[in-house]
């Protein structure tokens, strides 16, 4: 499958705000039961790293980061996600995505990059080892969905570039 990945910009939100439903119908990307409007998905992620994969125009995947902590010592460590479009899943775009958000966040002064996956989400796990994460973790019983308590794991990624001083 061709694609390119570019900036995401405000433009993009309908296509991406799809696909991010699609990932909440699924029950294994996010605690979320609805996707926010543009103006409170903006405000809860970075202003950089935001990426979308374009296929003959249209969206089929996209990247973006969110603050960990708004302490100042977290500065530089964000909670990464990943979703594709259900019709494109298996086709290397999610790889392609994060390895360039790994890029994009080291050029940014990201020094460490978190990973919060369903366990039962063996695809995004792999994916995620796979650009360069490692397991550090199983949160059990962390939160709620649908009434049913669920375990994730936490992995990360360290930079070697940024963060170094």
């Amino acid at each position: 499958m061709d694609f390119v990945i570019e900036p995401m910009t405000a433009g993009d939100w309908e296509q991406v705000c799809a696909i991010y439903e699609e990932g909440i119908r699924s029950g294994n990307a996010t605690f979320e039961t609805s996707a926010p409007g543009w103006e409170q998905w903006d405000r809860t992620h970075l202003p950089v790293c935001r990426l979308v994969a374009r296929s003959q125009g249209a969206v089929v995947g996209w990247a973006a980061l969110s603050p960990v902590s708004a302490r100042k010592a977290y500065a530089g460590v964000a909670e990464s996600s990943i979703y594709v479009s259900e019709a494109t899943q298996g086709k290397g775009i999610g790889t392609a995505l994060q390895e360039k958000l790994n890029r994009e966040s080291e050029a940014h002064g990201i020094w460490t990059l978190q990973g919060v996956v369903f366990v039962e989400n063996a695809a995004s796990r792999a994916l995620l080892r796979k650009t360069g994460f490692r397991e550090v973790g199983r949160r059990e019983r962390i939160g709620k969905l649908d009434g049913r308590w669920r375990d994730t794991i936490l992995l990360e990624r360290r930079s070697s570039v940024a963060g170094k001083e």
